[in-house]
């Protein structure tokens, strides 16, 4: 089974694949971050977001996409904008028939930290050991999305 784990943002968007295989065996597939430039327009941004999305799931062909959710802000404004980004990312992963698990930051940090309260930091460490990675991945958004997708298969059970 391959996940796309998903850290939705307007000007951010990290994703994550990862493979899981019998007896929650799991390996790193590849991971980045969609960047759009606030130059743009919101529905540029949002459309770019969308295909890039798209094109990650027609390179990759997972089986799930789990994305992470907001549950709190201090902006009106950063909450609508991605509010907005979840939701076309919802709609690329919708298009393929895919199924979708949305998760709180809360749960994927209590999943792989045993605490609500991990920094970046700590879930980078969790995520390159998990994965058996040389390094952590240099951008927090890709190794948010990295957590995003380890804790999909840990919500399974």
């Amino acid at each position: 089974m391959i996940v796309l784990g998903i850290d939705p943002g307007i000007a951010f968007t990290g994703y994550g694949l990862v493979r899981f295989t019998e007896k929650d065996r799991m390996s790193f597939i590849d991971c980045g971050v969609i960047t759009t430039s606030a130059r743009k327009s919101e529905a540029a941004r949002l459309s770019e977001i969308y295909w890039n999305v798209t094109e990650i799931i027609k390179r990759y062909k997972p089986d799930a996409v789990a994305i992470e959710t907001i549950f709190h802000t201090k902006s009106l404004k950063s909450l609508s904008l991605v509010s907005e980004a979840i939701g076309v990312i919802i709609l690329a992963a919708g298009n393929f028939g895919l199924e979708i698990r949305k998760l709180t930051p809360l749960e994927v940090k209590s999943a792989l930290g045993r605490s609500g309260r991990a920094k970046k930091e700590q879930v980078q460490w969790v995520v390159k050991n998990l994965l058996n990675l040389c390094d952590p991945p240099s951008s927090n958004h890709a190794s948010d999305a990295l957590a995003i997708a380890i804790c999909y298969n840990s919500t399974l059970r």
